[in-house]
Parts: structure tokens; C-alpha cells; sequence
């Protein structure tokens, strides 16, 4: 009888015996973006973790994303606590040139430009709390989900967890996921609001930025945001050390350590931790199934306030500005840049894009901190 009781036990223990709808569907959608991630190359580095983090999460009895699971303790260290975010942006302020933007200021209206989804989502999520059953989001949260629309993980993680804790999750993985999905969503919106000619526009040669320019640029950055939105100074003041460090060009290990061991690290962790947070018993609810719609919304629109500005500014300027550029204004750095170019060529062979949009691109990152300052600094 003994053996009888040990033997269903360990039966009743199984993986088999245990499975819910829900988990198998969510270990299905992990296995997807393991696909696109393998299979297309969409921004691998984010949708392996965050797929295979989803897999793990969804295994059941062995708790892996509970708060005292592997993932669940990584998660309450690193993004509970808003440290990796930080870390990320020393890293991404490392890896970026401001030459673009500093050679051609204006281009930091379309940063700004893109920014039109987090404010237009804001409002889109209070609207839902007020016609759809079952959907009650806060002016905090309606904050929080806005800020998807800059398509900046980091600084959705960063807002999220001061502002809306108990959405945390569902925001990271809503963020993450359509920043790897930028080559999908972009072209469409960017191809639907520019005419053929608009397209084939060649911009002029970026003029040279000095080293000075270089390294006064992210200190000018820190006074500014010291000054005028000191709720931003996190993010902003990693951004702009990890500038310094690669721009100073005398902390070789310093700038290398937080350009690749120190971003690679805490990536597999923050991806990983972001992908346990697509358990079926979290993720498969109205909310969250409010908040994706209402992060791709807001993807879109910063995509098309970016477009249709430089489609403005190109009225008014004297040296052509391909509108194409205005969808690199949200600040997934470098890939929307690299959508710009790629949609560029195949309309015109012989149009380089990629630094023009890098311009948009930073003062996208620039943008949607300074607009998570402001929500803090309005909502806190």
C-alpha cells in the first residue's frame, strides 16, 4: 500500500498529471518567439531570453517563476528594485554616438514627435477603464502603459515599477516584445504615410563632430535634466555616463566592460526575468490582453508622429529630409534606425539613411526618459 501511495504520488508529481490549457499555450507562444527569434533574426538577444523564459515559467509544479523560483528572486532583485533598467541604459548610453543628432540638432523634434503615442495611450487606457468590463486602470496605470510608446524596455521597467507595480510584468513584456518586433510593425505605417518620391529623397552628408562636441554633449544633457526634470536624473544620468565613459577615451576597460560583458549579463537576466512573467495565470487576463493592444497602438502612433512631422519639416527645410527617418524618433536603439535604412534602399539603392535616422533615434531615448520624468514628476 505504502509503495501504491508513492507510486501515484510521484504520478500525481508529474508534468502530465499537472498541465493546464493555459501553460500549454503560453509554452507555445515561448516557442514562437523562439522562432522568429532563430529562425527570422528578430533581435535574438531579447526574444530568446524572453521566450525561453516563458516556457520556464509555464512548467508547472516546479515554481520557477514564484517569488522564491529562480526567476522570481532575479526578478525582485533586478527589475522589482528598477537597478537593471539603470544598468541597461549605462550600457545602450556606451554603445551610442550622439554625432547625428549633435551634427543635425533638428532632428531631435522627431525624438520628440514619437513621443505622441505615450500621451495619446495615456488617455487610450483611461477610455478603456471607462467602457470595457472587467478593465479598471488608474491614472498611474494608464501612465504606466503609455510608455510603451516610446518603445523603450528599459524605461517602461523604470516607470512601471514607481508607478504600477502590479503591472510590471505584463508592461515589460509588452515593450520588449514589440521593440523586437519593430521590423514588422514599422514599414507599414512608414510605407502607408509617405509618397513613392518622399522616399527616394537622398538627404545631405552629416557634417564632422569634433571629440570636444562629443564630451561636452551628455554633460550638457545631465545639467539640463538636473535643472528642469530631476525625476529623469536616473535614467538620464546612466545614459549619459556610459556616454562619457566611451567618449572620454581614456577608460578603454570601463567603456568596453559596460558596452558588452555588463549589457550582455544583464540582458539573459532581464530577459529571462521579463519572459516569467508570461505564466498563464498572469498573463492570460482582460488586462493584460488590454495592455498589448494598447502598446501596439501606441507603437504606432509614435511611428506615424514621427513620419508625419518630417514630412512637415521637409516642407519647410532647405536641404531635403527623407520622412522616413521621423519612424526612427522611437528610441529602439539601433533597430528602428536600421528599419529606416532598410525600407530607404529598397526604394532607392543608393540612399544611406542609417545616420540620418540615428539622429531621431538618440533623442528618442532622450525622449521618452524626459517623458517618464514628467509622468513621475506629475504622478508620483
Amino acid at each position: 500500500m505504502n509503495l501504491s501511495n508513492a507510486v501515484n504520488n510521484l504520478l500525481a508529481s508529474t508534468g502530465i498529471a499537472n498541465f493546464q490549457v493555459g501553460q500549454v499555450i503560453m509554452i507555445c507562444v515561448g516557442l514562437v518567439l523562439l522562432f522568429l527569434a532563430i529562425k527570422k533574426g528578430f533581435e535574438p538577444l531579447l526574444l530568446i531570453p524572453i521566450g525561453f523564459g516563458g516556457i520556464l515559467a509555464n512548467i508547472p509544479v516546479a515554481g520557477i517563476a514564484g517569488p522564491n523560483g529562480f526567476l522570481g528572486l532575479i526578478y525582485n532583485v533586478g527589475i522589482n528594485s528598477g537597478v537593471f533598467p539603470l544598468i541597461i541604459f549605462i550600457g545602450v548610453g556606451a554603445m551610442t554616438d550622439f554625432g547625428p543628432l549633435i551634427a543635425n540638432p533638428k532632428t531631435a523634434l522627431l525624438g520628440g514627435a514619437a513621443q505622441l503615442g505615450i500621451f495619446g495611450t495615456l488617455l487610450g487606457a483611461l477610455a478603456l477603464s471607462q467602457y470595457i468590463p472587467g478593465i479598471n486602470f488608474t491614472v498611474k496605470d494608464a501612465a504606466s502603459i503609455g510608455i510603451i510608446g516610446g518603445a523603450d524596455g528599459p524605461t517602461a521597467i523604470f516607470l512601471s515599477s514607481r508607478l504600477s507595480p502590479h503591472l510590471l510584468g505584463a508592461i515589460a513584456v509588452a515593450a520588449y516584445s514589440y521593440m523586437a518586433l519593430v521590423p514588422i510593425i514599422q514599414p507599414p505605417i512608414m510605407k502607408m504615410l509617405t509618397t513613392e518620391k518622399e522616399k527616394k529623397i537622398e538627404m545631405v552628408q552629416l557634417r564632422h563632430v569634433s571629440k570636444r562636441e562629443k564630451i561636452f554633449f551628455p554633460l550638457l544633457v545631465l545639467i539640463l535634466c538636473t535643472l528642469l526634470l530631476p525625476d529623469a536624473t536616473p535614467l538620464i544620468g546612466a545614459l549619459c555616463f556610459g556616454n562619457l565613459l566611451k567618449e572620454s577615451g581614456v577608460v578603454d576597460r570601463l567603456y568596453k566592460t559596460a558596452m558588452n560583458e555588463l549589457i550582455n549579463i544583464t540582458t539573459i537576466f532581464l530577459g529571462l526575468t521579463v519572459g516569467s512573467k508570461l505564466s498563464a495565470d498572469q498573463f492570460l487576463r482582460g488586462e493584460t490582453l488590454g495592455i498589448l493592444v494598447l502598446g501596439l497602438v501606441a507603437f504606432s502612433i509614435g511611428t506615424a508622429g514621427g513620419v508625419l512631422l518630417a514630412k512637415i519639416m521637409n516642407k519647410l527645410s532647405k536641404t531635403p529630409i527623407n520622412p522616413l527617418i521621423g519612424a526612427a524618433g522611437v528610441s529602439a536603439v539601433p533597430m528602428a534606425a536600421r528599419v529606416v535604412n532598410k525600407v530607404g534602399q529598397e526604394y532607392n539603392p543608393h540612399n544611406y539613411l542609417l545616420m540620418h535616422a540615428m539622429g531621431p533615434n538618440v533623442a528618442g531615448v532622450i525622449g521618452s526618459a524626459v517623458a517618464a520624468g514628467v509622468l513621475l514628476a506629475l504622478l508620483q
